[in-house]
């Protein structure tokens, strides 16, 4: 950029885009100078380099603002992990299944593992009887990213939410100074009317009494 540049010419793109055409290095510093911007070299390999007339302050702000906006819409995908055995009984198949319903709500997908010991591995479709049980229990929420699939001597499958699904996390609300809200002033014109004074009862004499 500028004064770093140092070879003897260069085509030179003006700051509307227009080509300039090739001229001598100092002439363009000078063009940039004269209109209170920077010569910036944009594609150094070509022969001569191509530099250009810019604001190359107002040029890394954009860049960086662009970033910063591309990173906040790239999603981090949370993948957990839930292991069973293929003989599991109802009551730890029921809470493995709620831990399973609970990442899925959170909005990570979820790799169910089979996990297959000694003789076991004969008898592969009890994994695959429970991984297909599993995906309809949670079908209302979840689809199956990767079917059932052996791997080694395990039985793998991944689970992926619904968007509509997820469980949108509550909204961060900063801690008060001591751990105690804060007191708020009642503006005069809320506060509440003082009660009403209570008159004695009236006695209504009877006539000629």
């Amino acid at each position: 950029m500028n004064d770093r540049i140092r070879v003897p010419k260069v085509r030179v793109v003006a700051s509307d885009g227009t080509q300039v055409g090739i001229i001598d290095t100092q002439e363009a510093l000078n063009m940039a100078v004269e209109q209170d911007l920077d010569l910036v070299e944009v594609a150094g390999q070509a022969d001569p380099p191509v530099c250009r007339i810019m604001d190359y302050g107002k040029y890394k702000y954009e860049q960086d603002q662009r970033q910063k906006e591309a990173r906040k819409k790239q999603s981090l995908i949370v993948v957990k992990e839930m292991k069973m055995r293929p003989k599991i009984d109802r009551h730890d198949y029921a809470t493995k299944k709620g831990h399973v319903v609970r990442f899925l709500r959170q909005g990570a997908k979820v790799k169910v593992t089979i996990m297959f010991r000694g003789r076991e591995m004969a008898h592969q479709e009890l994994g695959r009887k429970l991984l297909d049980q599993l995906a309809v229990d949670v079908a209302e929420i979840a689809k199956v990213d990767t079917p059932p699939k052996v791997d080694g001597r395990n039985m793998t499958m991944v689970l992926g939410p619904y968007k509509e699904a997820v469980t949108p996390k509550p909204a961060y609300v900063p801690k008060q100074k001591g751990g105690k809200p804060e007191a708020v002033e009642q503006k005069p014109e809320e506060a509440a009317p003082p009660p009403a004074k209570k008159l004695p009862p009236r006695v209504t004499r009877a006539e000629g009494g």
